[in-house]
């Protein structure tokens, strides 16, 4: 056969691990493996989310196409940390333990740049469990289903194993009939296979609990039409056997005859003979529905946290839990929310049937009533509570059942998920496990969004704090500024630009001489706010004073000094323009303190530095700034920007290499500042495939 690889590398990123189990799906799925696709998903998802939560690099997923099946591994880029073994108990990151118990084989690979995490799947899964202690996790309410001894064929109840095994018990006891019995998760003794003459009982009449004795001490028993289960089966006559394991009843089997007294005490021994035989078929069945489910849980528990994680926007994680929920775990789902009242209500509403969902939502908002905030259980009163009117315009909907459960994250109760059923269909104890476990992932999730959509909020007052409120006119001089963070607002960036009047600003005495400054902290948040603020308000203060542009950076440097281990080393372009005489332009005398030199364009389309490079700020004690002078004419233009322009990067390219930024500007000529400004920003954000990480500045000056 031939040997077949296929490869794709992933950032570390939350929705990488989604793009990984894609990967791999598509891999298998053109290997014709697809009976293996499941596993391999799974598995790939756990490893993944690992690679990502403990590595935090970027990873590397191959699969190859062995003989016996296929061979799938998992590469970070973090050789020298240690493989994590979570807890039974953490939300992610569960690699090893699942990779355990999915994979016919594994292990770890290191070199000295990377560490992998290998797995093999045969070409056939593996129906039932490798290791006998393997744990039972919480399932649906579908019934056992058996399996047959041979083959390792897997039909469901009703099918070959049990048509077999109630024919040879009729056969060999000479009944009228047989039939298996089996137990669901509420006990009650539903039909499983017959033949001859069975009379089912009607549903709910026949529990493990109601049986007698015998059954209940796991024994074969004989019996008149006086048993319980002969009542139930119709019969005069009955020899019946459990289906006996250690974790309990799965059900029963059992020969009936319409005619009295016709079994008798050695007919009863070899039912239960052949009881014992059919309680391990069932058991394999039952251990391989377990496997099943676990898989499936496990599968929608990772798709679902891959997708909560995905969104900070608290409203869209409210609809996305509403529609994990509809149709897999109830008919319809509700989220409700606190407000800073207290007042509990229904945030998102959502039903299997979108004709229904306005009912259900006005439902619900007019019903008097709040879920449970403090534990999970059913909720069944809210109808009750909603006028009349509102009920008769829900109809069938005011009868459904409803389950609550809280939604709480870091000790806060933030409301509930609210899931219901039509009144005839019960909640699967599987469903509400599922629910459960949801709950807690969607709190933290919404617990997020609003933290994030908090952090957000403030972080864009304090940014707007640190710009100035407008941009002054200035006669005989067009200004234009662009102010674009890097990221999603979630930081403070740390470039900042300003332009105001300076010197006497009295009413009856109009500005004369403007300021402007440019500059760039070290790094972004709260440190590097505190000296963007420091220095915006430093710079108008000293200028209200009428300080020189040298000394007001000598200043500026000291006070930065001061801050001690807070300090940011600071880059800034600080000028002063004044206005020509006859309207003939500007002057401006200006420090570039480690700054990107300003950038000055002649009418004629040349491009030239208007400054020299001086020290930066927040470095050197004693430092002596001169000053710059030049002189703008109509039609000359002032670029001033920050590293963000310059080190824009596309590849190992950056903007600024090769005066890359100067043949840029060349390239404005006779536009104006707001023109220039516009063309300089379209060019940063077009020059490389992805989003710029760093924040960008930058302002025009243009004499008109």
């Amino acid at each position: 056969m031939e040997r077949r690889t296929s490869s794709a590398t992933f950032p570390p990123e939350a929705t990488s691990v989604a793009a990984a189990r894609r990967f791999v799906r598509r891999t298998l799925s053109d290997w014709d493996m697809e009976q293996v696709v499941d596993d391999a998903m799974l598995a790939t998802s756990e490893l993944a989310t690992n690679a990502v939560t403990y590595a935090g690099t970027s990873f590397e997923v191959s699969c190859t196409l062995e003989e016996e099946g296929v061979r799938i591994e998992v590469l970070d880029r973090h050789p020298a940390r240690q493989i994590a073994m979570p807890s039974l108990e953490a939300t992610s990151g569960r690699g090893l333990p699942s990779i355990d118990r999915l994979a016919a084989s594994w292990g770890v690979t290191y070199n000295g740049l990377t560490k992998g995490v290998w797995f093999r799947l045969p070409k056939t899964a593996d129906p039932t469990p490798r290791r006998s202690e393997r744990p039972a996790p919480p399932t649906g309410d579908a019934a056992p289903a058996p399996v047959s001894g041979e083959g390792g064929t897997r039909p469901r109840t009703g099918e070959t194993s049990l048509d077999s095994a109630v024919a040879t018990v009729r056969d060999m006891l000479d009944a009228d009939g047989a039939a298996v019995l089996l137990a669901d998760r509420e006990g009650e003794l539903v039909p499983g296979a017959s033949t001859g003459a069975v009379s089912w009982p009607p549903p709910g009449r026949l529990t493990v609990a109601g049986l007698g004795p015998h059954a209940r001490a796991g024994l074969p028993w004989t019996a008149d039409a006086s048993d319980p289960l002969a009542a139930a089966l119709g019969a005069a006559s009955l020899a019946a056997a459990p289906l006996q394991t250690q974790s309990g009843l799965l059900g029963v089997v059992a020969a009936v005859s319409a005619a009295p007294g016709r079994f008798d005490e050695a007919a009863g021994r070899r039912l239960g003979r052949i009881a014992d035989e059919l309680t391990l078929v069932l058991e394999r069945a039952r251990l391989g529905e377990l496997e099943r489910s676990w898989r499936g849980w496990l599968s929608f528990v990772a798709e679902a946290s891959d997708l909560l994680a995905g969104t900070l926007d608290s409203e869209r994680t409210m609809a996305l839990v509403t529609q994990l929920v509809v149709p897999r775990l109830a008919t319809w789902c509700a989220v409700y929310t606190v407000d800073e009242g207290g007042i509990v209500r229904p945030a998102y509403v959502w039903h299997a049937d979108e004709t229904r969902v306005d009912a259900l939502r006005e439902l619900l908002e007019a019903a008097d009533a709040a879920p449970p905030l403090d534990s999970s259980g059913p909720w069944n009163g809210y109808a009750a509570a909603a006028p009349d009117a509102a009920r008769a315009a829900a109809g069938s909907l005011a009868g459904d059942q409803a389950y609550a459960f809280p939604l709480v994250a870091r000790r806060r109760r933030m409301g509930a998920m609210v899931i219901g059923r039509p009144a005839g269909e019960r909640f699967p104890q599987g469903a509400l496990d599922l629910a459960e476990e949801l709950s807690r992932r969607a709190a933290l999730a919404i617990d997020n969004a609003r933290l994030y959509t908090a952090q957000t909020a403030m972080s864009s007052a304090l940014q707007r704090s640190l710009l100035p409120p407008g941009i002054p006119d200035i006669p005989g001089l067009e200004v234009a500024v662009v102010y674009q963070p890097a990221g999603e607002g979630s930081e403070v960036g740390g470039d900042f630009y300003d332009v105001f009047a300076c010197g006497d600003l009295s009413e009856s005495a109009p500005a004369s001489r403007w300021r402007f400054a440019i500059g760039d902290v070290c790094g972004t948040g709260p440190e590097a706010a505190a000296v963007t603020g420091l220095a915006r308000h430093a710079l108008r203060i000293l200028a209200a004073e009428d300080m020189p542009v040298p000394d007001v950076l000598a200043r500026l440097n000291r006070l930065i000094l001061a801050e001690g281990e807070r300090a940011r080393l600071l880059t800034l372009l600080h000028g002063e323009i004044t206005p020509l005489p006859g309207h003939a332009g500007v002057r401006i005398d200006l420090v570039s303190a480690g700054h990107p030199p300003p950038l000055v364009l002649d009418p004629g389309g040349t491009v030239r530095e208007g400054a020299g490079a001086q020290p930066l700020l927040g470095v050197f004690e004693d430092v002596d700034f001169t000053l710059d002078t030049l002189e703008l004419r109509s039609g000359q233009v002032m670029l001033c920007v920050t590293d963000g322009v310059t080190e824009r990067r596309a590849g190992d390219r950056l903007l600024g290499d090769g005066e890359g930024l100067e043949r840029l500007l060349a390239g404005c000529r006779g536009l104006s500042a707001g023109a220039v400004a516009a063309r300089i920003q379209r060019a940063v954000r077009d020059f490389g495939p992805e989003p710029s990480n760093d924040d960008v500045a930058l302002i025009v000056l243009r004499a008109s």
